[in-house]
């Protein structure tokens, strides 16, 4: 875990965001910050909002309160405003384009232009231009990052579903999203891969200086990278702190049935 350097305006501001569902409170007045650099985790026990809370940051489902990027109010925008914005997400099932290799599914994920080319390639295969693109470059770089170069000229479904989960990141990260929303990352994972895992965002959160949000039940995993967490239960945020902190909180050890988290 490396500590985040803070800039007078966090990267995401979330203030009293709520979701209803008919007549219930599936988020109920979240308050969540996370600044350039930093890796904030959000837990809870099934159910809790999490993912819930990261759709309505991300413009996928009605709510109030407010969302700020960067300072701007993005409340009001639909979903790929709010990408223009700078959030990007990952999905707990991963949605891949099975006829595209991996670096294609990668490179549809940097502009609209980029998306219509490579699909049209995929059709109707042209002979490419020397010299790496802007776009080029990011998609190498997060492939990289994610331990998938080997795998870039696989397709999705010669993949593990933890490999597809990868480059369900690696696609996110080639946005260059100033938040990056990171919904069960690890799962599928086994403890080795998920702790590289880790590692990997850990190094991209720190060079890139965007602000991260990660969902995952393998609450080691969060405890271990993040510099802060929130911890959701019944759509009400319950405790948040630093991870040694949070990870004891007699709050926090009840919503998880009486189960210590200490290590």
């Amino acid at each position: 875990m490396t500590t985040a350097v803070h800039a007078e305006t966090p990267l995401l501001q979330v203030i009293g965001l709520t979701v209803t569902h008919g007549g219930v409170h599936a988020v109920d007045s979240v308050e969540l910050v996370a600044h350039g650099g930093e890796l904030v985790g959000l837990i809870g026990p099934n159910g809790a909002g999490k993912t819930t809370t990261i759709d309505a940051i991300g413009g996928f489902t009605p709510h109030h309160g407010r969302v700020r990027v960067a300072g701007v109010d993005v409340s009001g925008d639909p979903p790929h405003r709010r990408a223009r914005a700078g959030i990007a997400r990952t999905w707990q099932s991963v949605e891949l384009f099975d006829d595209l290799t991996v670096r294609q599914n990668c490179e549809v994920a940097a502009t609209p232009a980029a998306s219509r080319a490579i699909l049209l390639d995929a059709i109707r295969p042209r002979r490419r231009s020397g010299g790496a693109s802007e776009i080029g470059v990011r998609v190498e770089q997060a492939l990289e990052d994610l331990g998938l170069t080997d795998e870039a000229d696989r397709r999705p479904g010669e993949l593990s579903m933890g490999r597809r989960k990868l480059v369900g990141v690696a696609r996110a990260l080639v946005a260059a999203p100033r938040v990056l929303l990171l919904d069960e990352p690890a799962a599928g994972l086994d403890s080795a891969e998920s702790a590289e895992l880790g590692r990997e965002l850990r190094t991209v959160v720190d060079r890139e200086q965007l602000a991260a949000v990660l969902i995952d039940h393998d609450t080691e995993l969060v405890f271990e990278v993040c510099d802060r967490v929130y911890v959701l239960d019944h759509g009400v945020v319950i405790a948040s702190g630093p991870p040694e902190q949070v990870r004891v909180h007699p709050a926090v050890v009840e919503a998880y049935l009486g189960t210590s988290l200490e290590s």
